[in-house]
């Protein structure tokens, strides 16, 4: 029995809508009951919001696609400014007017010239008897522009007299849109994360044709089972399924395994899986030099710095102090005068330093120090002579606003500031080198 019920649309339409937006029929349920018909007036403003890769954009332009209700669907990144969003809007609705080969060019400079020429533009498209859709796609770029551009669309059906809806996707709460100085009240929906059943079920509807539905399940089992923890975008998922996809099946193509000996299969994908969950998100390398890697047997040490993380670009001074810092958090204050002086003298070791040179300070975590400290051993490591000016003092406070450092106590405090080094060895490492 279909889910989609609706009595202004054709069943055969509900069907497929229904089988093109998996997981999501009850937010296209809700939305068909706001619209209600063609002709009806909607709610005159709709805000839709939810995480990243939910499906909002995707369902919206399925949803008016497929039904074939009329709609402007505009990105605000791409049209950053009021003038060049108010111009595009007119640009699409001037472009799907009937009998209209070319649409001459629209300006706009203000809401009033936008009122004015969007209502010529509904009167010649005859749309009086049937509701336009105008939806403005990361609609959070909105708070960056004119103070009436917000308030004026949530208000354009009111301002026009036409039948028109306006559809805001955000990726924040409507708290965070809300001018101080009030506004009119969009209907507000959200669009809750897939879960992981969703995402199996979305994931195994693009199982290759020469590979049976199980397999292709199993696999995306697999893979959700390793990266669902750390990755939850539905596109990420599906470049890494498409990606991992080849070297899963080689046991089944060299004919070592069949499709059902999931413990050969896990065995052989597990490595490269590992791999990739270094680099997931990152885009560090192209698909094809990925696939190549796995190719060619690559080990994990090929991949071994392609962290964005040992590509950080600092000041020249930056790096030494952020050494510093690290030396500082990690050594304790008593070997300084023996890793950090020429001319220290003879050391005697006795059991209390052997005694405890036993434990890694890297278990340990790193240990607060002083400015002072990171100072002095800064002046021992850089081989030039380094004056502390303003430009020093700033760089350090550079390092922890980057969360490189961070400053432990309060600003205020009579002994100074102390600090800790937040980034790891291999970190270190990269920039020493």
């Amino acid at each position: 029995m279909p889910n989609l019920e609706h009595p202004a649309y054709p069943a055969a339409d509900l069907l497929h809508l229904e089988s093109l937006v998996p997981c999501r029929e009850s937010q296209v349920s809700t939305l068909l009951s706001i619209f209600g018909e063609r002709q009806q007036f909607s709610f005159p403003s709709i805000f839709i919001y939810g995480h990243t890769s939910s499906g909002k954009t995707y369902v919206m332009q399925t949803l008016l696609t497929t039904l074939q209700l009329p709609h402007v669907f505009v990105n605000c990144v791409e049209h950053f400014t009021s003038r060049l969003l108010l111009e595009e809007i007119l640009l699409q609705l001037q472009s799907c007017s009937a009998g209209t080969e070319q649409s001459p060019p629209v300006h706009c400079d203000t809401v009033n010239d936008f009122v004015r020429l969007f209502k010529q533009a509904m009167a010649s498209r005859e749309l009086q008897d049937q509701t336009l859709y105008i939806v403005l796609d990361r609609a959070e770029q909105l708070r960056e522009m004119e103070a009436n551009i917000l308030p004026a669309f949530l208000r354009l059906q009111e301002l026009t007299d036409r039948n028109v809806t306006v559809v805001l996707l955000s990726e924040i709460v409507w708290e965070l849109f809300r001018p101080n100085i009030g506004c009119f009240e969009p209907f507000t929906m959200y669009f809750p994360d897939y879960s992981i059943g969703h995402l199996q079920k979305i994931l195994s509807q693009n199982h290759p044709p020469e590979y049976s539905a199980d397999f292709y399940a199993a696999y995306i089992n697999i893979l959700l089972g390793v990266f669902y923890m750390v990755c939850r975008d539905l596109r990420e998922l599906r470049h890494l399924a498409a990606l991992n996809f080849a070297k899963y099946c080689e046991p089944v193509v060299r004919g070592e395994a069949n499709e059902r000996d999931t413990r050969k299969l896990w065995k052989n994908i597990e490595p490269h899986l590992k791999k990739a969950m270094q680099t997931v998100y990152l885009r560090e390398i192209s698909s094809s030099q990925w696939e190549r890697l796995q190719h060619d047997g690559g080990e994990s040490g090929q991949l071994k710095g392609l962290s964005a993380h040992t590509h950080v670009e600092l000041p020249y001074y930056s790096k030494f102090l952020l050494i510093a810092a690290y030396l500082a958090s990690y050594n304790p204050v008593r070997t300084d005068k023996r890793f950090f002086l020429k001319h220290h003298g003879k050391i005697r070791k006795t059991n209390f330093m052997k005694k405890h040179e036993k434990t890694s300070n890297h278990l340990l975590g790193p240990k607060p120090f002083p400015l002072d400290r990171l100072l002095a051993i800064l002046y021992s490591i850089v081989d030039n002579r380094v004056a502390p000016t303003a430009n020093i003092f700033s760089q350090i406070t550079s390092l922890v606003t980057l969360q490189l450092l961070s400053m432990v106590g309060q600003h205020d405090q009579l002994d100074g500031p102390r600090y800790k080094c937040t980034v790891s060895l291999d970190f270190i490492r990269a920039i020493a080198r």
